[in-house]
This record gives C-alpha cells, sequence and structure tokens, in this order.
C-alpha cells in the first residue's frame, strides 16, 4: 500500500482496508519493512483507521485486494526452516507490541489523573462536574486500564527472558476475554464526547483540565511529557482493540503450528475477531456474520419483543433467532444512563430445540391473565393521553407538559404490551428447561414456529458458547437487531401515519391452491395499541378446496395499520382438544397481512385485494368509514318497520314495553351465544345481519327460523346495529349533557342520586329497553366472562358509544368526533364510564326506581 503522510491529507474512513503488512502508528511496532515510526520510504505513517474523534466508533474490517469484504481466518503457522526466523520475527512483534502498551497505558493514566479529584469534588458545594457527568465522560476507563496494566506487567518478563520456549498465548487469550469492557466503552462513547463537549463549555476550569492532560512518555524517551487533548486520549481505546487483533494475526503468522502458544492466539484471534463483527455495523446489518466455532458463519434471521412467562410472572424480552441457536436477551441500561445494550437471559442451540404442549410437559408456569376490564381501562387511559398531547402540541410552551405526557404513555404502552398477551409459545431444550412466551396472535406464534424449523431442516450440530463467546454474541445483537424499538404509539415519530379510527368493511370472498378439500375457514387480525387482536371469523366450509365464503365483516379500528387473514383447516376431533383454553388446535393452512392505506381504503368504493400464503391465495375486499360518520345519527320521518324509526313509535305500534327484535336478539343470544368467545366484539357477516335487518323491518314470517339458523355474531351484530340506528340515542339527546356531568362527579353520593334520577327521567320505552339490555348484559353475559372474555368493561366499550353517541342537533354540535387521531375523545370516554356504572350497579328495576323518591330533583 502507498503510504500516507500524517498531514495535509484526508483521513481514512472507518470502513478503509486493514491489510496483511500491519501498521502499529509511531508509538511502536510498525509491521515489516519499517522501524522508528517511518514508512520505507522516510514519510511518516497513519494507522488503518480514522482518527477523528466526532465520528461513530467503528472498527474496521478486513478487506481483499479490490476492497471486497472478507472473512477474516487465522493465519496458518509456521513450517520447516522458518521456524527459527519465525521465533526472531515473533521476538520483535511483541516487543514492538510491548512498547506501545506501555504508551497506551499512560494514555489511560493521564486520563484517570483529572478523574478522581473530580470525583471528589463532585460531592462538595462547589463541584467541577456532578457525579452523574464524571461516570459518563470515564467510563470503563479504570477497569481497561486495569486490564491492560496486568498484561503489561505478566508480558514484560517474558520478553525480557526471551527463548524458544517461552509462551505467551495464554496472556493474549486472557486480554481477549475482556474485551467485552471495550464493548461498554464504544457503546458509551459517543455520549462521553458530547458530555465533555458540554461540560467545557459550561465550565471554564474544565475546559482548561480537558485541554492540557499530560501523558508520561516511555522510560527511555528523552520527553519526559506530552500534552494532549481529553478528547483525543478519549479515542485511544477504540484505536487499541483493532490493533490487539492485528499484532495477533502477525504472531500467529511467526509461530510454529506446534509450538504451545498457537491453538491459544488462535482462540484469542477468533475472540477478537468476533468482538469486530459484534460492534461493525454495515449497511445490511444482517450481513455482519459471527463466526462460530466450526468457521461457518452465524447470521441474525429474525427478532422481535416477545413477552416471558419466568418465575410466574411476566417479563419483556427481546428474542434473537440466528441460524443455529436462539438467544433471549433483556435490554437494559448501562451505568451511564442513557445507552442500552442486552444481557442475556438463555440460549438454545435449534438442534437441541422442540415445541411442546401443555400435555408434553408439567414445567410451564401458569399463566397470569389479567380481567379484561383493567387492559380496557388502560387503553381508555393511554387514549385520554393521546388526546391531551394533541391538545398540548398546539398551545403556546406546551412542549415540555407534552414531553411528560409522552413519558406516561409509553409506560402505560408498555404495561399494556407486556399484560395483553395470552396466546402461549412453548419451547423446550432437550438437555434442560423448558420456556414459554405469551403472544397477543396465533399469526406471530406460527411465524416464530415456522422460522426455526426452516432452519432445523438443515444439518445443525449442537454447540456450546464459552461465557466469553455468549458475552460477544450478546454484544452484536445491539448492532444486529432489526427490530429496534418497543412496537409503542411513543417510539413513533409525530410524521408517521398514526392509523386508522374507524370502521373497516372487508368482504372475504375466496381462496384457492389448497391441495385437498378440508374444512376450512379464516380470521381477521387488526393491530391496537402495539399488538394484533382478532376481530373476525368467517363460517366453516367443509370438504372443499376451493371455499366461497363471501362474507362481510365490520372490524373496528383504533389506530391500526395492518390487516391480517389467517387461513385455517377445522379440526373437530374433540381427543386432540387441548387442556389450555388459549391454545388453537386449528392448523394454520398460511396467512398474510395487508398495510391499511388510507387514500386506497378510504375511498367510498370497495378495494378488491388478493393475499398470497403458502401457495394459498385468498381474495378479499374492503372499504372504511370514519367512527364519527358510522356513529352520526340522521332523524327520520321513517314510520314503517323498526331500524331508524323512534323506539317510541314501535313500542307503540307492537303494544310492547321493549321492542320486538330487542327481545329476540337477546334471547337468541342467551339461547346459544353466552359461551361464545368474544360475543358482541367479533363482527358478524354483514350480509346476514343486513338479511335480519331487512326481515324485522318487513316482519317477515320466517323470522324465527331465520334466527335459529343464523351465526350468532350475527345476531349479535343486529342488535348492535338497531341501537346504532336509532334517530336518537337510546338515552336521548335531551339528557346526554346531564348524564355527562353526572359521571364526572366526585361524590359517590352525589353521583349515585344523580344518576338514578336521569334513569327515571328516560322516556318509559327508553327506560324498560335499556334495563332490559343492561340485565342481559350485566346478569348473562357477563357472568360467564371466564369462557367468553366479555367483561364488563369489555360490554360497556361496545355499546357505550351506541347507546349515547348523540345525534346532530344544534344543542350537540361541537360535541361529535372531529379528527382520527381524537376518535378516542373525552366525550367517547365518559360514554363508556356512564354504562360501566349502571353495569357495575346493583340490579336495577323498573318499578323500584318510579316508586323511590329519595332521589334528589334537578331540572335536566
Amino acid at each position: 500500500m502507498e503510504p500516507l503522510s500524517a498531514r495535509g491529507l484526508p483521513r481514512l474512513s472507518w470502513i478503509d482496508t486493514l491489510y496483511s503488512n500491519f501498521n502499529y502508528n509511531t508509538d511502536g511496532y510498525e509491521g515489516d519493512g519499517a522501524e522508528d515510526g517511518k514508512s520505507q520510504d522516510g514519510s511518516e505513517t497513519l494507522p488503518y483507521i480514522d482518527e477523528s474523534p466526532t465520528m461513530s466508533p467503528q472498527l474496521c474490517a478486513p478487506q481483499g485486494p479490490g476492497g471486497e469484504a472478507v472473512s477474516p481466518t487465522p493465519p496458518e503457522g509456521l513450517a520447516g526452516g522458518d521456524i527459527e526466523k519465525g521465533l526472531e520475527m515473533k521476538k520483535l512483534v511483541l516487543s514492538g507490541f510491548l512498547a506501545s502498551e506501555e504508551i497506551y497505558i499512560n494514555q489511560l493514566e493521564a486520563l484517570l489523573l483529572p478523574m478522581r479529584p473530580l470525583k471528589a469534588t463532585a460531592t462538595t458545594s462547589q463541584p467541577v462536574l456532578t457525579i452523574q457527568q464524571v461516570e459518563t465522560i470515564f467510563y470503563k476507563i479504570q477497569d481497561i486500564f486495569e486490564i491492560h496494566k496486568e498484561f503489561y506487567d505478566a508480558l514484560l518478563p517474558n520478553i525480557q527472558q526471551w527463548d524458544e520456549k517461552v509462551t505467551v498465548g495464554h496472556l493474549f487469550q486472557k486480554l481477549a476475554s475482556q474485551l467485552g469492557v471495550y464493548k461498554a466503552f464504544v457503546d458509551n462513547y459517543k455520549v462521553a464526547l458530547e458530555t465533555a463537549e458540554k461540560c467545557s463549555q459550561a465550565n471554564g476550569q474544565f475546559q482548561k483540565i480537558s485541554e492540557n492532560l499530560k501523558v508520561k512518555g516511555p522510560k527511555d524517551s528523552k520527553d519526559s511529557t506530552t500534552t494532549v487533548t481529553m478528547e483525543a486520549l478519549l479515542y485511544k481505546p477504540i484505536d487499541r482493540v483493532t490493533r490487539s487483533t492485528l499484532v495477533l494475526h502477525d504472531l500467529l503468522k511467526h509461530t510454529p503450528k506446534d509450538h504451545p502458544d498457537f491453538p491459544l492466539l488462535q482462540d484469542a484471534l477468533r475472540i477478537s475477531q468476533n468482538f469486530l463483527s459484534s460492534i461493525n455495523e454495515e449497511i445490511d446489518p444482517r450481513r455482519t456474520a459471527v463466526t462460530t466455532p466450526k468457521g461457518e458463519a452465524r447470521q441474525l434471521v429474525k427478532d422481535g419483543f416477545l413477552v416471558e412467562v419466568s418465575e410466574s410472572s411476566r417479563k419483556l424480552r427481546h428474542v434473537f433467532l440466528f441460524t443455529d441457536l436462539l438467544l433471549c436477551a433483556k435490554m437494559k441500561k448501562t451505568s451511564a444512563g442513557r445507552h442500552q445494550q442486552y444481557e442475556c437471559k438463555w440460549y438454545i442451540p435449534l438442534a437441541d430445540l422442540t415445541f411442546q404442549t401443555l400435555d408434553d410437559s408439567d414445567s410451564f408456569s401458569s399463566i397470569q391473565v389479567l380481567p379484561e376490564h383493567e387492559i380496557e381501562e388502560m387503553k381508555i387511559k393511554i387514549s385520554v393521553l393521546k388526546s391531551e398531547i394533541q391538545k398540548e402540541k398546539k398551545a403556546p410552551k406546551g412542549q415540555s407538559r407534552v414531553d411528560r405526557l409522552r413519558k406516561k404513555m409509553n409506560e402505560q404502552e408498555s404495561w399494556l404490551l407486556l399484560h395483553s398477551p395470552t396466546i402461549p409459545f412453548r419451547i423446550h431444550n432437550k438437555h434442560g428447561k423448558s420456556y414459554q412466551f405469551l403472544l397477543s396472535s396465533d399469526y406471530e406464534r406460527s411465524e416464530w414456529r415456522e422460522s426455526i424449523q426452516k432452519l432445523q431442516k438443515k444439518d445443525l450440530q449442537g454447540c456450546v458458547l464459552s461465557s466469553v463467546e455468549l458475552q460477544v454474541l450478546t454484544s452484536s445483537c445491539f448492532k444486529l437487531r432489526t427490530v429496534h424499538n418497543i412496537p409503542v404509539t411513543s417510539n413513533k415519530d409525530d410524521e408517521e401515519t398514526p392509523g386508522l379510527y374507524g370502521f373497516l368493511h372487508v368482504i372475504v370472498h375466496s381462496a384457492k391452491g389448497f391441495k385437498e378439500s378440508a374444512n376450512l375457514y379464516c380470521t381477521l387480525e387488526v393491530d391496537s395499541f402495539g399488538y394484533f387482536v382478532s376481530k373476525a371469523k368467517t363460517r366453516v366450509f367443509r370438504d372443499t378446496a376451493e371455499p366461497q365464503w363471501n362474507e362481510e365483516f365490520e372490524i373496528e379500528l383504533e389506530g391500526s395499520q395492518y390487516l391480517r387473514i389467517l387461513c385455517y383447516e377445522k379440526c373437530y376431533d374433540k381427543s386432540m382438544l387441548n387442556k389450555d383454553d388459549n391454545e388453537i388446535v386449528d392448523k394454520i393452512m398460511g396467512k398474510g397481512q395487508v398495510q391499511l392505506d388510507p387514500q386506497t381504503v378510504q375511498s367510498k368504493n370497495w378495494h378488491m385485494d388478493v393475499i398470497e400464503m403458502n401457495g394459498i391465495k385468498v381474495e378479499f375486499s374492503m372499504k372504511f368509514t370514519s367512527r364519527d360518520l358510522s356513529l352520526k345519527r340522521t332523524p327520520s320521518k321513517k314510520q314503517s318497520g323498526v331500524f331508524g324509526v323512534k323506539i317510541n313509535v314501535v313500542t307503540k305500534r307492537e303494544r310492547s314495553k321493549v321492542p320486538y327484535i330487542v327481545r329476540q336478539c337477546i334471547e337468541e343470544v342467551e339461547k346459544r351465544g353466552i359461551d361464545e368467545v368474544g360475543i358482541y366484539r367479533i363482527s358478524g357477516v354483514a350480509t346476514d345481519i343486513q338479511a335480519l335487518k331487512l326481515a324485522f323491518d318487513t316482519n317477515t314470517k320466517d323470522i324465527l327460523v331465520m334466527l335459529s339458523d343464523m351465526d350468532i355474531n350475527a345476531i349479535a351484530g343486529t342488535l348492535k346495529l338497531y341501537f346504532r340506528e336509532l334517530p336518537e340515542p337510546l338515552l336521548t339527546d335531551r339528557l346526554y349533557p346531564a348524564f355527562m356531568e353526572g359521571i364526572a362527579l366526585s361524590d359517590p353520593a352525589a353521583k349515585e342520586n344523580c344518576m338514578m334520577h336521569l334513569l327515571r327521567s328516560l322516556p318509559d320505552p327508553n327506560l324498560m329497553t335499556f334495563l332490559t339490555l343492561l340485565e342481559h348484559l350485566k346478569r348473562r353475559v357477563a357472568e360467564k366472562e371466564p369462557i367468553n372474555k366479555m367483561s364488563l368493561h369489555n360490554l360497556a366499550t361496545v355499546f357505550g358509544p351506541t347507546l349515547l353517541r348523540p345525534s346532530e342537533s344544534e344543542s350537540t354540535k361541537g360535541q361529535h368526533i372531529t379528527s382520527a387521531s381524537d376518535i378516542w375523545s373525552h366525550d367517547v370516554m365518559a360514554q363508556v364510564q356512564v354504562l360501566l356504572y349502571y353495569l357495575q350497579h346493583p340490579p336495577i328495576s323498573f318499578a323500584e326506581l318510579k316508586r323511590n323518591t329519595l332521589y334528589f330533583s334537578t331540572d335536566v
């Protein structure tokens, strides 16, 4: 390589070449043919690393003559007549490296010299720096100094008493085993520089110290000290870690294969190369391979955040799937406070990994499932915070409050992410423990399982990582990871799409590509608050290879960005049912995902699409309606039928206290829908709902037959649609402001009086219908919550806005939702809370309510 002048030339890039003739700069040994810090033509030389301390630290990776990246491999040892010459060269390499070690130790000492007094004054009344600032700037310097001082003291006598029997491999192996300290230093390097620069600008005393650090010269040097800046010295450890790898190359080049040092130096070089790979980030970080003990490339295949059940509690883990092992890590902050790194919790070689169900082992922890209402309450809190953040953004000087609200929202979203998943994913090490994760969706479980099984088809060998190798691999995870942030809203930039709020209408048409006939159905999932939830399910199409569902669903979206469709083969063999309620025994035939593009789905027309999954093609259509439009009530002069007709008109015509449609739908749900998971939450088929609506409107004689044959989710959907299409809400426009004020009262007695008085103020048909629905939801549906997963809070969320949503009128203008991002506004929260209050209240009877005169009377 053409020598470079030390002055007047551009600095070398971090990814510039390391060649086989390694230069160690003027601190010491320079490689073949150079001496006293000069190249063969006499000019000064630079190490092949950019010395700019302002850049992100990235260590050089070996490259080929043409600049292409090469995987570094240990050089072959000497043979035959070269041995004697090689041992002499080995001594020269070691002598040069020892001299550079002395200089390096002196540089570290120069850094440590001001650290101690700065730390001592930090606790006085006039500190130069705070303890936190001192620890950030000088992070790990003391540890690095002690490692190299011990290495130097052990190497020195070996060089002084050199002969062919001297062994030094164990010293380099130990030095390599401590490289994890450098990883921590490199991770903190940028923060250390920024902190030092800010402190220099803010404190003249520290600026003077940082610009005039004294470094002792070598023992036999004429110059006793040199003045160096702190910025330059902080860069030295980054420079040094590469040089340790370079000297190992040269030592191996000049060490006989049968010398005791050879395998030890080889091991030290392998560890060092793994370390360099772990902290070098290329354009595609997954292409940065970590070398395995067998010399094969270990690459990252998949990673993501999963909830692990450990010691009977939930822990958020970042799981990394490599080509030969699965590694479970915990993200932790360093003592510097701002940077993050990983701590390995456990790993399983893929050769030893198996999947287990609950029946296979009793070693799994019991799954902790929180009551649904706690999950829903947290969603509401997060939604309120989102609204507050939007308001504060518009307020003058509101940024500080926005930051506080964002921090709080991050905590609450992280809590939700931790506590909402319930679907178990269990893995087992054939030679050790079993582990259990909880996922929010069968989609994720299938993805992880398929990815692992695909890798297991290769000829995998079991592996055991040493503590050093494990540390290196775990450290590499930070650079290799593809999923950088926990999937919560607060991690997203404001410019990122907030997702869709409202109702997505989806028609699942048909599917093709099945190799043989089966009993087939599809489920639909959308993302909500950082995780995916199942929202709808088609009927099972029996014994066919080309199912034609043509079923329409209405799915509520809460900031959703993706729609997933999963296709299953239904299992009717009861002997295969799993004891665990959350285990899905039906076989996944295929799965796919589409992004919900607002411009595409918000058009008035249906958008048709196809999802391809494992050779299967599912055809579907979708369109979107914003929530405010979907729930908007329009005045109606219609007198015939029941949908969109005033409730008092219907009950008067029917000569009933409660509309026939309400009574029949409730009766059918109680007859065969109480045990249905997600009843009232899972969407029914829209075409079935429309057929029932037409039947009730035209008073068809076949209504009872239709009800008995219809999917129960369609009947539940018909009941919801009836209340949604009332020209005014069941709890009336007139009383709406009073309900909003009553639920906001703090005093329990005052709230009780107000809320009961408001019920007494309702027209009789409205009150009787409301109490009938209340009894059904509270006494019949919610009591089966362990089976149907519908808590009182869940039911309040489904029905609250439907029963209270005001119609468009002069008295309620401005109270409707005005934007998608404000969909969960204060009004919607309050609507849910009003219904929840009555659902949680002791039984309320019509006669008792009318007879009771204890409630205060106010003009509402």
